[in-house]
């Protein structure tokens, strides 16, 4: 594939909709920040952490249905392209039951760990508790992000998620500002926008679903072979997750030992790997999709041309990034705080924001690559690797530089995910196409 174009239009909106995601954040700090007390801001922060670990753990349920429906598609298999989004749906709404049968131990024990005040964690216990009816739409909306970037219609995934947020921010605006709600109206705010999304999601798959041949079957859908392939790729995603959110949360807690203002810093920097991410990512996304297609039409040239046009443009994206970073990051650091030390620590590190974008592109890379693949115990495996290899040598090269061998170490485990999946690759995809 070198079409830039073709990829481009789909890459963007994939970007577009990730850029909106924060702004949910900033107006419900804004709204909280405008009430009597702090509690109320903290609150959010607490409950909107616990979500974020809940929801973010369950992102299998999107990352798997994509690469098996493009394979699907890639086979023009319209009955298990129907198919494979009813089986996730059924995990989908099963892990919502769960969630709300757990949802006192999951607050309790989240509250144990982050060891709020009392105000906040009463209130948070509020939030958290009108906000949990969300789980249906919340994970339903994964599945219907995956089934259509699986389609290749980003633009329906933008369409989606742009109406999601600003239902969101509409909703935060009038429960809090207009009615007077305190954190239950943020909550509310977010449960409906869930449900809004999700509604618009089926509408706009269904567009989807008028192309495509086939029907709902009960006899395609319940074969116990399919889900239990489901639930082993999923169990191995989960895996994976859980062990890329220990290896941020590693750099959190280890940053923290060496004080508030490290910490403080290093949770600046990270920014700059998040918003780096909402533009990578596009392109993991993009490579993810087009390789599925390749692999489900046994097409291994088109499968090795979208491999090289997307990595081609994503790590030139990746430069630039960092290129940025380099030029303009001290400037940067300063919209995020106006403490001078914060600021100094900041910027006395900024060399590891700057690399980073150019390291981690091949890990985002070869996720998508090896999820059009549905390869995921390779996934896991590796993952589980790096972070077992991460952890002790943060420990050494610590004792040694302090925060710059922090951040050695986790410049290192972003580069071991893609060298390690990239010593693997060739075989796997001989292995695919044989």
């Amino acid at each position: 594939m070198r079409n830039s174009p073709a990829i481009w239009a789909l890459v963007l909106p994939i970007i577009l909709s990730n850029i909106t995601v924060p702004l949910i954040g900033a107006v419900d700090t804004a709204v909280m920040g405008h009430m009597e007390t702090a509690a109320y801001l903290g609150a959010v922060a607490v409950g909107s952490l616990i979500f974020d670990y809940i929801y973010w753990g369950f992102g299998f349920l999107r990352l798997s249905t994509t690469g098996l429906t493009a394979q699907a598609l890639g086979r023009e298999d319209g009955e298990e392209v129907r198919a494979l989004f009813a089986r996730a749906l059924i995990l989908a709404l099963l892990a919502s039951a769960l969630l709300w049968g757990a949802q006192s131990y999951i607050f309790q024990v989240s509250a144990y760990l982050i060891d709020a005040s009392a105000e906040v964690e009463a209130l948070a216990k509020t939030y958290f508790q009108v906000r949990i009816w969300s789980a249906p739409a919340a994970l339903t909306n994964y599945i219907l992000i995956g089934w259509m970037l699986a389609c290749k219609d980003t633009k329906s995934v933008l369409i989606q998620q742009v109406a999601t947020n600003i239902a969101n921010v509409v909703l935060d605006l009038w429960f809090v500002m207009g009615l007077g709600f305190g954190v239950e109206g943020v909550a509310f705010a977010t449960v409906l926008a869930q449900y809004c999304g999700l509604g618009i999601g089926l509408i706009l798959m269904r567009r989807n679903l008028v192309k495509i041949e086939g029907a709902w079957r009960g006899e395609v859908i319940f074969v116990s072979e399919k889900f239990t392939k489901l639930i082993s790729m999923n169990s191995d995603l989960f895996i994976r997750t859980v062990c890329l959110l220990s290896a941020f949360a590693w750099l959190t807690a280890q940053g923290a030992k060496m004080g508030d203002v490290v910490l403080a810093a290093n949770a600046i920097l990270l920014q700059f790997l998040m918003f780096a991410s909402y533009g990578l990512d596009g392109f993991a996304h993009a490579v993810e999709v087009l390789c599925g297609h390749g692999v489900g039409k046994k097409d291994r040239p088109a499968f090795q041309g979208a491999v090289r046009a997307t990595t081609k443009a994503a790590f030139l994206t990746a430069i630039g990034l960092s290129v940025c970073y380099f030029l303009f990051g001290n400037v940067l650091i300063n919209l995020f705080s106006n403490l001078p030390a914060v600021l100094e620590t900041a910027k006395q590190y900024l060399i590891w924001a700057a690399v980073l974008p150019v390291v981690a592109v091949g890990a985002f890379q070869m996720d998508g690559i090896y999820l059009g693949l549905t390869q995921t115990r390779m996934l896991r495996n590796m993952m589980v690797l790096s972070l077992a290899l991460y952890i002790p040598l943060s420990l050494m090269l610590q004792s040694v530089w302090g925060n710059h061998g922090l951040w050695a170490a986790f410049t290192f485990f972003m580069g071991m995910r893609a060298i390690t999946l990239g010593m693997t690759y060739t075989r796997v995809e001989q292995k695919v196409f044989a």
